[in-house]
């Protein structure tokens, strides 16, 4: 066994050395590591590392070379050839098949295949991992880190690449995923130990999208299963069971379903969103030309109204011109509104009785050069008003930031100067709506969907470009019908 071992390391180094940076990579991730260390050093060390602990065998390394293509290694190092290993691996694969697929999807896709996808998955994937992520591959070892996407779900691969209009790709996750649902032992059996060991740590009950330290998470929502097996389970934990999943939706059984304030300061849009929140039955309370000081009263005033404590859920609508970080309302050369204080305002702590209810922002910004905003500090969250709750104790068990929907759209101000502009963000919002409204679409999807859309405008536009930034701490479905 030392002399097989002394002759797979002589086997390693020689292996290594021969890689270029791209197979190292691709090498990297088929063994099951998420670094995105491609050097031939890093790779030497891993292969050894599996090796000592008896993860690393000479059928491994032939499949990888065979998957590598890298058939003069096959021939020269490892003694066998190209047809040899193609009968063998007819009986059995060593590597996962899920992690095969996702390196292919990655060599066949283009520059500009990669950054639609980066697009598209804005909501997720901070800039900075953007910015580093050079290859589909990267962006799915994060997609993998936040859990959003596995051996086991892929639906959201596939739809991220038929959005792009990749759908020969999208067919080819298609089919692994139909494969895997007829047969997904003949699929465990074809992972190398260290592999299978790692997806059963991985297998932990879903669970809804519950806030963590820091606010946007976006998480994979509670899916529940087929079949429930109740034989073992006490009475008053089948209770529980039934009663969360009667909760697993928001309910928004109210008459009218919510409050909806919007705030138009650039006076294009802002009507067409009145209409279209009072067709799924909210009240609508809609100012238009407010400078900053009324656009902040409009919004602490919003709950003092006694009818509006009742409403399922509460959506504020903002246009305006402003910064990354604040909005001008009317006031160009005045004091910017924060946008972390209108967020602040509405949460648990500051708003009770909007405690467990969802909160829906959509914020549509023009965007200005900073320097026209001023005196930044003047409306900061600790000088904001908390509103009364009349004795209600809700937002003593719901963490202040729960329940929220933030999507913030920005392009150039100087479309502005356009005749008749109107918000191609809030038009494709309206109708994905309208459209979910009509198929009982969750939230979220809709949201996918205005994405797509989004990204089809910048591609027919590219000197017209909106960009989207989607965060959320909604912990159940929230549908608008």
């Amino acid at each position: 066994m030392a002399l097989a071992n002394d002759h797979l390391r002589r086997v390693v180094n020689e292996i290594a050395g021969s890689l270029s940076s791209s197979e190292c990579r691709r090498l990297f991730y088929l063994c099951g590591s998420l670094d995105t260390d491609n050097s031939v050093t890093s790779v030497r060390d891993m292969l050894k590392s599996q090796l000592v602990s008896g993860q690393m065998d000479g059928l491994l390394l032939t499949e990888l070379m065979f998957d590598l293509r890298r058939f003069d290694i096959l021939r020269k190092v490892l003694g066998t050839s190209k047809d040899e290993v193609e009968r063998s691996l007819r009986q059995r694969h060593a590597l996962s098949r899920y992690r095969v697929l996702m390196a292919d999807l990655s060599e066949d896709m283009t520059n500009e295949d990669l950054n639609n996808v980066k697009f598209l998955l804005s909501s997720k994937l901070s800039r900075e991992k953007q910015d580093k992520a050079k290859n589909f591959l990267d962006v799915v070892v994060e997609l993998e880190k936040l859990d959003e996407v596995s051996s086991e779900r892929v639906d959201s691969v596939e739809q991220c690449l038929r959005n792009i209009g990749r759908i020969d790709l999208a067919k080819k996750v298609n089919m692994y995923k139909n494969s895997v649902c007829r047969g997904g032992a003949a699929q465990q059996s074809s992972l190398v130990p260290h592999q299978i060991k790692e997806q059963q740590s991985r297998r932990i009950p879903f669970s809804s999208p519950t806030p963590s330290c820091s606010y946007a998470s976006h998480q994979p929502r509670q899916r529940q299963p087929h079949h429930t097996v109740t034989g073992n389970i006490p009475v008053a934990v089948r209770r529980m069971q039934n009663c969360q999943s009667s909760l697993e939706s928001y309910q928004l059984h109210s008459s009218p379903r919510g409050v909806c304030v919007i705030i138009d300061c650039v006076g294009n849009d802002g009507d067409m969103i009145e209409d279209m929140f009072k067709g799924l039955h909210f009240t609508v309370v809609l100012h238009k030309w407010l400078g900053v000081d009324d656009t902040l009263s409009a919004l602490r005033g919003i709950f003092r109204q006694r009818e509006n404590h009742e409403a399922g859920a509460f959506v504020c609508c903002i246009i305006s011109r402003g910064t990354e970080t604040d909005l001008l309302a009317t006031d160009m050369h005045n004091t910017g509104l924060r946008l972390d204080t209108i967020r602040h305002l509405f949460t648990a702590e500051s708003c009770p009785m909007l405690a467990g209810k969802p909160k829906l922002f959509f914020i549509q910004r023009y965007s200005v050069p900073n320097v026209q905003a001023y005196n930044r500090t003047a409306h900061r969250d600790e000088d904001l008003e908390t509103d009364g709750c009349d004795g209600l104790a809700r937002c003593e068990f719901v963490p202040t930031d729960a329940d929220m929907f933030w999507s913030h759209c920005w392009t150039d101000e100087r479309q502005l100067e356009q005749g008749h502009h109107r918000s191609v963000y809030l038009q494709v919002l309206r109708d994905a709506l309208q459209n979910g409204q009509k198929r009982k679409t969750h939230l979220v999807d809709i949201h996918t969907e205005v994405n797509g859309m989004i990204y089809e405008h910048n591609k027919r536009n590219p000197g017209a470009r909106y960009y989207i930034d989607l965060k959320h701490t909604l912990r159940k479905n929230l549908y608008l019908q």
